[in-house]
């Protein structure tokens, strides 16, 4: 019996790291490389047609880039996204955007490695849908909490007296900023990382998803995922899906 395969796809508009990477990919013998991209037109083209199981994914390309790929391509259609970047500064956007892995240029065997046997261990859990579709998932209850609990939250947000804790300390570079309860929309896991979205800026902090609930005000946020919390505030519509599970609509504050 033949090795199980995982489907890849390489998108970047340099050639030479296309076949760089190809080269390494090859070595592989559970990799099948099914499509070599040199824009991100091409790259959600062959997301679409193909369903990979990942894809390395350039994330400066010129006219769609990286970031627009993974924005463009359906659920349904999201491989597993492995960023390749030639600034790290790009490291938070990736983990925003679900990534498994960021590859920084020059490329080298090992870290390509080390991002296959991450995306491996996603694929083969039987968590993986996570990892793509950051507010659909188990979370058949949330319509009932919500209509339930919303108006009493809204209650006890009004009579709630202590003020000390409607504000969440994240720091940053040495820097401590404080960000109002009020402004954060959702928060969501990624790796030993919280990415905490308020005002249309993604802040990052290491800390556990319980940890961070025991910081937020248990008036404003509902944990509906085992790795979402949304503040209820921000929830303007809630969609049944075809599987069991639910949809969220978030509005946003403006920035």
């Amino acid at each position: 019996m033949g090795i199980s395969k995982y489907q890849v796809i390489i998108a970047d508009d340099e050639p030479l790291a296309r076949d760089l990477l190809s080269s390494i990919l090859e070595e592989f013998d559970q990799i099948e490389i099914i499509a070599s991209c040199k824009n991100g037109r091409e790259a959600i083209d062959a997301c679409t047609k193909y369903s990979p199981d990942m894809i390395f994914l350039d994330i400066q390309m010129p006219g769609v880039n990286g970031f627009e790929v993974v924005k463009a391509l359906q659920p349904e259609d999201m491989p597993l996204i492995i960023f390749v970047t030639a600034f790290d500064k790009f490291a938070a956007d990736a983990f925003d955007l679900h990534a498994v892995d960021y590859i920084l240029k020059p490329i080298n065997a090992d870290r390509v490695n080390r991002a296959i046997d991450r995306a491996v261990v996603r694929l083969t859990s039987p968590a993986t849908k996570e990892y793509k579709i950051p507010l659909i998932g188990a979370i058949d209850q949330i319509s009932r909490k919500i209509t339930q609990d919303i108006s009493s939250k809204q209650h006890q947000r009004s009579t709630k007296a202590d003020n000390s804790r409607r504000k969440l300390f994240v720091k940053d570079s040495g820097v401590v900023k404080v960000i109002p309860f009020d402004d954060i929309d959702w928060v969501d896991a990624a790796g030993d990382y919280m990415c905490v979205h308020a005002k249309g800026e993604t802040h990052i902090i290491r800390i556990t998803l319980g940890e961070l609930m025991d910081k937020l005000d248990e008036t404003l946020f509902v944990r509906i995922h085992r790795s979402t919390i949304v503040n209820i505030e921000r929830v303007i519509s809630i969609a049944a899906l075809p599987k069991g599970g639910s949809l969220l609509e978030l509005t946003s504050v403006p920035h």
